[in-house]
């Protein structure tokens, strides 16, 4: 695997213009997976030790870290991130935090999955950011309160050991644990301010509550697909087009550049496991000048199964959402969505259940990675 960089140290105060024109970071190689922390899956930030200066909830706001010079409040400057107070040692003689003393925010994943990589952002933290982060994975089945989370029978695994990270960096993390978890404990030592969390990994879904939907999107990101690759990531990534709900605004589908060559663009996908496809949907909404003018979809089943052709390559409207039944259904592990020439959707669905040797292989899984 790729090296990564580290940042360590402080970064130079803020002198004028771009804050961000010195902002230290790299090309992590695990940001091609999901991020389990994404509000949009329902991931929030349950409860923290201390959030004097800046809220726990801004750790997991979508987009980067904002920065105003201005802007101060009555308890010193307003930080777009979660920020606690000094820490202080126990007398005059020893003023000093101890080596123990750190900060704690509990965080629940959005959907439990096996993580591949964190990032700890501290953009913007040049001279508050914490010395040394740690990161501690539970899988509790249900919606544990904090106190549960904390509780002597909850059982921590390390993720990230207690490394120094730099201010003003996005100081990236790779995790080998083959574990699914659900719930986060980020520790900070022993104060300071994280500007971002993200957590990139592979969504495990539970085997029995899919059972129990029957028919469910077999390629939505919550229920355990995957955007696998694309031809184009030039405005924004693959896997929005299998978050759920409805797209709210244009960046918020996959949009590609514009082609200057006869070819086109797509999507590959793994979907949840071996599954039954028997209906579709391919949504544009909020793509009006730039909707993709055609898409065909196909499925195959296995890595090295023969793609079939299930929706024939069919015109689409802007800011649209179409829906086809399939004349019979389609049994794949994977499916791909073509459109043409270039442009962009917003959402893909396909409706379908798993057959049994899917079902089978998912619980092995599940029970695998001790879910």
């Amino acid at each position: 695997m790729t090296a990564i960089p580290s940042f360590t140290g402080d970064a130079n105060p803020y002198g004028g213009g771009d804050p961000y024109a010195d902002y230290r970071t790299a090309d992590f190689p695990f940001t091609q997976y999901a991020d389990l922390a994404d509000r949009r899956l329902g991931a929030g930030v349950l409860a923290a030790n201390d959030e004097f200066f800046a809220q726990r909830e801004n750790l997991l706001v979508p987009g980067p870290a904002e920065f105003d010079p201005e802007h101060f409040g009555h308890k010193g400057k307003i930080m777009d991130g979660w920020e606690t107070r000094r820490r202080r040692g126990a007398s005059a003689g020893h003023p000093w935090p101890t080596a123990e003393d750190h900060d704690w925010a509990l965080v629940r994943l959005g959907a439990p999955g096996v993580i591949r990589g964190i990032v700890v952002d501290t953009a913007h933290f040049r001279g508050n950011y914490p010395q040394a982060v740690s990161v501690e994975g539970t899988s509790v089945p249900g919606s544990p309160s904090p106190e549960e989370l904390l509780g002597d029978d909850v059982k921590w695994t390390t993720l990230v050991p207690r490394t120094p990270v730099g201010g003003h960096a996005a100081n990236g993390f790779s995790v080998a644990v083959e574990q699914r978890f659900t719930h986060l404990r980020v520790n900070q030592h022993p104060d300071g301010g994280i500007a971002r969390l993200r957590v990139y990994g592979e969504v495990v879904p539970d085997p029995a509550w899919l059972e129990t939907l029957g028919t469910f999107d077999v390629v939505a990101l919550e229920n355990g697909g995957q955007a696998e690759d694309a031809s184009n990531l030039f405005y924004s990534p693959a896997s929005n087009t299998i978050q759920p709900g409805r797209s709210r605004k244009m960046d918020d589908g996959w949009e590609t550049r514009r082609r200057r060559d006869q070819g086109n663009d797509w999507i590959r996908y793994q979907l949840a496991s071996q599954a039954q496809i028997r209906a579709l949907e391919i949504d544009t909404a909020y793509l009006k000048g730039n909707s993709a003018g055609w898409a065909s979809v196909s499925v195959k089943d296995g890595e090295d199964g023969e793609w079939r052709e299930i929706l024939p390559r069919t015109r689409l409207q802007p800011d649209t959402n179409h829906r086809f039944v399939l004349p019979e259904p389609a049994v794949g592990t994977h499916a791909r969505v073509d459109i043409f020439p270039d442009g962009g959707i917003s959402r893909l669905r396909l409706f379908g259940s798993l057959t049994q040797d899917g079902a089978r292989r998912l619980a092995a899984r599940h029970q695998e990675l001790g879910g």
